[in-house]
């Protein structure tokens, strides 16, 4: 049986909804990161989202939003200094 999410707080309900948007940024961003500039600002969204999902019970989903965000933003640093080196 699911749980029934309209009887939640409401500001639980965001933050839930917080965590996953972050992790849901994570992975665009990871994906994002062959644009250079994309990655970063989506990552750094993601990021955002993840620190005021982590006051939800899915925890552990804002804390993936996190750690993929920053993973999708090193991945467009590393890919924008090397495009960068070889011109």
């Amino acid at each position: 049986m699911e749980p029934d999410y309209t009887s939640l707080d409401p500001e639980e309900r965001t933050n839930k909804f917080l965590a996953l948007i972050s992790a849901g940024l994570g992975v665009i961003s990871i994906i994002a990161a062959l644009i250079p500039i994309c990655g970063v600002i989506i990552g750094l969204i993601g990021i955002g989202f993840g620190y005021f999902g982590m006051k939800s019970e899915n925890r552990k989903i804002a804390i993936a939003g996190i750690v993929l965000s920053i993973l999708g933003m090193l991945t467009s640093l590393v890919y924008m200094i090397l495009v960068s080196l070889n011109k």
